[in-house]
């Protein structure tokens, strides 16, 4: 057994899961040991309570996947860990991170001889089920060692995994994903929205979502996800207009900034989020007072 997973969160834990169904044992720990413990029952895997104790689990050279938020709780984890592994060991950050934060850490690692390499996972709670797709970054023997991993986590041996290039390049890319995300999203939200508003009509959004998912252009992953919500509910009228951002789709928008690439439907779709938030409160107020100044038109209340 060489393979460790750290964080067993929504995404880690079903990670474990799938390659518990592959019938590929690992050691795991989370922050809540009984987390751990509970996962490990369920699933065969080897339960450890502390970092040291994954460590020692596990054969050299090790793989050590860290699982978890990205930012301090990704780099704490990272410098607890990094002084028990041995040369030959590879650390992979599978968490949302931002490439530019991967050549730091691959330069720590390098110091004492061990591996790093940045993963990208895509698949959300449906990774358990229907596999993960994974783009990486690191070193062709870190890509190697990795193989049999992806092959197993990924929907198929030979498909929903890639070594996408050196180290960074496997955040970078899924950084992009997430950013055309926000736009594939915003998109499809709009035009529900603009098909609810036309009440004369009447329209079946259920119906028309079914619809766009055979055949047509349009038809997506998160087309089938807002036909199923909407043939339950299609008015929605229990669901706060509130859309948190990651932050993968921030650093997106500032990626095309400093490479002066124009990326106008992600960038907007972030500023959306933003409007949801209710960051466009005051500048709403704004646009009423100014509007009320110019032209004396009422300023509806709260």
């Amino acid at each position: 057994m060489e393979f460790g997973i750290v964080g067993l969160g929504r995404m880690g834990g079903n990670m474990a899961r799938r390659l518990a169904q592959k019938e590929i044992k690992i050691a795991i720990t989370n922050r809540s040991f009984n987390v751990t413990e509970a996962l490990a029952g369920e699933t065969g895997h080897t339960a450890c309570k502390t970092y040291a104790d994954l460590v020692a689990a596990l054969e050299k050279p090790r793989i050590i996947w860290l699982m978890l938020p990205a930012g301090e709780v990704t780099e704490t984890a990272f410098s607890t860990l990094l002084p028990l592994l041995s040369p030959g060991d590879l650390v992979v950050d599978g968490a949302n991170a931002h490439w530019q934060d991967d050549i730091p850490r691959a330069a720590r690692c390098a110091e004492q001889g061990i591996e790093f390499a940045d993963a990208g996972v895509s698949g959300g709670v449906w990774g358990l089920k229907n596999g993960y797709c994974i783009m990486f970054g690191g070193s062709d023997a870190a890509a190697a060692r990795l193989k049999p991993y992806m092959e197993a986590l990924a929907p198929t041996p030979t498909d929903g995994w890639l070594h996408a290039g050196p180290v960074g390049s496997g955040h970078y890319v899924k950084m992009v994903h997430n950013g055309i995300e926000y736009g594939m999203m915003q998109a499809i939200a709009e035009g529900f929205a603009l098909m609810k508003d036309k009440s004369e009509f009447k329209l079946d959004l259920a119906a028309i979502s079914e619809l766009w998912r055979h055949g047509s252009v349009v038809r997506s992953w998160l087309l089938d996800l807002s036909a199923d919500f909407l043939a339950e509910d299609q008015n929605l009228e229990e669901i706060a207009p509130f859309v948190a951002d990651s932050g993968e789709g921030r650093w997106t928008a500032l990626a095309a900034l400093e490479q002066g690439v124009p990326t106008p439907v992600m960038s907007l779709a972030l500023m959306m989020r933003f409007a949801s938030q209710g960051k466009n409160d005051y500048a709403a107020k704004m646009l009423a007072k100014m509007r009320h100044g110019f032209g004396g038109h009422a300023i509806k209340k709260d």
